[in-house]
């Protein structure tokens, strides 16, 4: 018996007998290892929030909760955006930025700066990566009452580590993409895809409690997030 193999032993022993599947949505998990009766996961918890997605009851909690992570939150309507775009890269003096393959190229139409295009095809390295000024990217789904934004590494969010490299992230949140509670936004995530969740700025703390900011991502999050235009008159668009 190899190390391994005794380990696992060992934790099952200590598990003991595995109980049968309980009531429960969806399809009935298969065996354990070994053949064992999956276990019996309670899942009676709520799926889903009282707001539809994007209600602006939505939006004004996820901007709260994102500027509390101390990320900046500009709020504006749809046609607005690629202004917002626009304007939040001169406001950082960012001259060089990468993007993934399917970002909306009317975002950075007239920004007097240089996008590198950047694809599973042609990736680009991570030290070339290092040296830019910050990544520009969409959003899949955006979690309201935790602040969380989900990435899927689809085409319009790009590869993992354009998200991870540079310093300054600039993220683009549409209305109808913010839900209210986490099911929600699991729901509509690609389990197959590579899912990075952003909840601010990349921050830990040492044991003195002391914050350290980008050590495991951005340093700088900066969020567009859009309305209806209907709420233009009672929304206050601008920097949060």
């Amino acid at each position: 018996m190899s190390a391994r193999d005794e380990v696992l032993a060992r934790i099952r022993t200590a598990l003991g007998p595995v109980p049968g599947p309980g009531p429960g949505p969806g399809p009935a998990p298969g065996p354990g290892p070994g053949g064992a009766a999956p276990a019996d996961v309670p899942r009676g918890y709520a799926v889903r929030g009282t707001l539809p997605p994007g209600a602006p009851e939505l939006l004004d909690l996820l901007a709260d909760r994102l500027v509390d992570y101390r990320a900046t939150v500009r709020r504006c309507t749809e046609a607005e955006v690629g202004a917002e775009v626009r304007a939040a890269l001169a406001a950082r003096g960012a001259r060089r930025v990468v993007v993934p393959p399917g970002l909306d190229v009317g975002w950075l139409t007239g920004w007097d700066g240089e996008a590198l295009r950047d694809g599973p095809e042609h990736p680009l390295a991570v030290s070339v990566l290092d040296g830019l000024d910050g990544v520009v990217t969409g959003c899949t789904v955006a979690i309201a009452a935790t602040g969380t934004l989900a990435l899927d590494g689809s085409a319009g969010c790009g590869r993992r580590a354009i998200t991870l490299v540079p310093d300054y992230h600039l993220v683009v949140v549409r209305a109808s993409d913010v839900v209210e509670t986490v099911p929600e936004g699991m729901a509509r995530l690609d389990p197959w895809r590579p899912i990075t969740l952003v909840s601010g700025p990349s921050a830990t703390s040492d044991i003195e409690l002391d914050r350290v900011e980008g050590v495991h991502g951005p340093r700088t999050l900066e969020v567009v997030l859009t309305h209806p235009v209907a709420e233009q008159d009672g929304a206050a668009p601008g920097v949060g």
